[in-house]
Formats: structure tokens, C-alpha cells, sequence
């Protein structure tokens, strides 16, 4: 196993097997205790119709079941929320999605207005308009101000789907998708999300689904694999401490070493990590 390797297995804490079934109770456990121990009301997650928010949807709504069931004066809910940006493609997935995780509540926000709006802002401004890129994390953010938004009147805990494969490439946006309160993926790579989701009773359409980011306007539903150049199966091998082929090893790493700033809160002068 190459050294590099070892360090972001022991970072990304990925075990090479692991059963589903006690995944779903560990991580509904873990939920419910964070839960109890802050005072929160509740979690609030956004849906999009991926297997990595099927997933942790399901699991929050396991873990408000948990403690209502154990605690009969409890009020402590689940909000699923839809935060489209105009008409999503796959606006399908997204409710197949709801139907298998059962929230308590649904709520839907439009995203469109507001990110439209501030990149007409950024144009006026700077005399240019966001790339198409840019404005993809500018949905990612925006998505992640509308969980706060409604977190903060439940006086709940917004819940990130984060786990090993895309926090090992840093494929999530900064304070977009990678702000949260609480991450019930960590530690699983994307194939064992996969297996957690099938273990839940999702059906296949979902679990299956070719996993994508979708904030390109100019190329919606680009696959993930795409934009990473890598495969997940590479991924889920080197995480599982496995060997893969050097050329998707070395891409693997440079990809994590350049991504480091965004796996920790902002740099201060105190930090060394980047010299």
C-alpha cells in the first residue's frame, strides 16, 4: 500500500468492508445522541434525488423516529427540503427520493431568483458575468443559506452529506455542500453508501443512480467521474486499501493535496499545514 494511501485512509476513517446493517444502526445512533446532547429540534436536510441525500435523509428520519419513540414528549422532526434551481432534470429522482424517505415535513425553495439575481449583481459590478462554473457554487451556497434559513426557525441541525470519496477529492463546494452541522456519511466510501441505501430499501433507480453535482447550467447532470477524471470504483478501491493503477493513484493524491484547504476551517497564522 503506497504511504500517502495509509494517511488518508487513517483521515478518512474507510474500513474495506462493512456490514449495512449495523452502519444503518451506528450512524441512526449517532444521529439521535448528537441530537439529544445539543437540544436541537430537529434536522433538516436538502434532497436532491442522489443516493448520498436518499441515504442520509432516510437515516435522519430514522433518528427523530428513535427518540420520539423512546422519549413520548419529544417534538423533534425531520424537514426534507427540495431547492431547485429552476426545473431540475431529474426532478423525478427527487421525488422518488421523498417517497422512500418519509419525512415528517417537505418543504420546497426556489433557488433560481436569488442566484440569478446575484449574478446579475457580480456582472454589473465587475463587468463580467460568472463563468458557468462560478455560478454553480454559487447554487451550492445558496442552497446551503435556505437549510440554514429553515434550520434556524426549527431551531434544528442542518445535516451535510459528505463522506470519504468526496471529501478525499474535495468534490463538494466551500460553505456550500461542505457546511453543515453534522455528516452521518463520514467515514463511508461511495460504494458503501451505495450498499447502506439497498440495505435501507431504496429502490435500484436510486441507489444506482450515476452520481452527479448538477450545478451546471450549460451541462446539467454532468457525471461526477466526468469532472473528476477519476472513477468512483478507483476511489472506493484506494480508500478500501487496495491497489489501483498508478496513474489514477497519483491523480487521487494531487487531488486530495490540492484540496486540503478545503477539509479544515480557514487557515490562521497559527496553521502550518499548507507551508
Amino acid at each position: 500500500m503506497r504511504e500517502l494511501q495509509k494517511q488518508i485512509i487513517r483521515e478518512m476513517g474507510v474500513a474495506p468492508e462493512i456490514d449495512p446493517a449495523a452502519e444503518v444502526e451506528r450512524r441512526v445512533q449517532f444521529l439521535a445522541d448528537y441530537l439529544r446532547t445539543t437540544g436541537a429540534q430537529g434536522l433538516v436536510l436538502g434532497i436532491s434525488g442522489g443516493v448520498d441525500s436518499t441515504t442520509a435523509g432516510r437515516l435522519c428520519q430514522l433518528a427523530v423516529e428513535q427518540i420520539r419513540a423512546s422519549d413520548p414528549d419529544s417534538s423533534v422532526t425531520f424537514t426534507a427540503l427540495r431547492l431547485p434551481y429552476r426545473t431540475q432534470h431529474d426532478e423525478d429522482d427527487a421525488q422518488r427520493s421523498l417517497r422512500f424517505i418519509r419525512a415528517d415535513e417537505e418543504a420546497a425553495l426556489q433557488i433560481g431568483p436569488a442566484v440569478d439575481a446575484l449574478a446579475e449583481d457580480v456582472d454589473a459590478a465587475l463587468g463580467a458575468p460568472l463563468s458557468d462554473y462560478h455560478r454553480g457554487n454559487v447554487k451550492a451556497r445558496m442552497r446551503m443559506i435556505a437549510q440554514y434559513a429553515v434550520a434556524g426557525e426549527r431551531g434544528a441541525l442542518v445535516v451535510g452529506t459528505d463522506h470519504a470519496a468526496e471529501s478525499v477529492t474535495g468534490f463538494f463546494t466551500k460553505f456550500g455542500d461542505g457546511g453543515a452541522d453534522v455528516l452521518p456519511l463520514f467515514g463511508l466510501n461511495k460504494r458503501q453508501v451505495r450498499g447502506v441505501a439497498r440495505h435501507l430499501g431504496a429502490e435500484e433507480s436510486l441507489w444506482s443512480k450515476v452520481p452527479t453535482a448538477d450545478l451546471l447550467t450549460e451541462n446539467p447532470g454532468r457525471a461526477d467521474e466526468d469532472e473528476l477524471g477519476l472513477r468512483y470504483d478507483d476511489i472506493d478501491d484506494y480508500l478500501e486499501g487496495r491497489d489501483i493503477d498508478a496513474a489514477s493513484a497519483e491523480r487521487l493524491e494531487t487531488i486530495y493535496l490540492r484540496t486540503r484547504h478545503k477539509r479544515t476551517t480557514p487557515t490562521t497564522i497559527l496553521d502550518t499545514w499548507w507551508r
